[in-house]
């Protein structure tokens, strides 16, 4: 008996610092829109909360990747490799600004 007992709290231990595997949220959503978001988690098979979840997700991943990834056109991203391989000379601000810092800056 004292065996059980000691098993079950070592599991006891164990669960409690393992991470929780589900987190709850909450929102408050119009009639109508609820409606909308029933009928298209109807559609797809999915429960209303599994459908939430994954557009939340699918939403949120793309915001992630629009704030991170530029997208260039195929002539853009050709301009932008000619100009990184064949840089246009440096216009006479810039030489007067590289001339200053290269002045005011002294490598040690």
């Amino acid at each position: 008996m004292k065996d059980v007992h000691l098993r079950k709290r070592r599991n006891a231990v164990l669960s409690s610092t393992e991470p929780p595997r589900t987190s709850r949220i909450e929102a408050r959503i119009a009639p109508e829109a609820l409606a909308v978001v029933r009928r298209a988690a109807e559609i797809q098979g999915r429960s209303l909360s599994d459908f939430m979840v994954a557009a939340a997700l699918e939403d949120a991943q793309r915001t992630i990747e629009q704030a991170h990834i530029i997208r260039l056109s195929v002539d853009d991203q050709h301009r932008f490799a000619e100009a990184l391989f064949n840089p246009p000379p440096l216009a006479p601000a810039m030489k007067r600004a590289l001339q200053a810092h290269k002045r005011l800056l002294k490598p040690k």
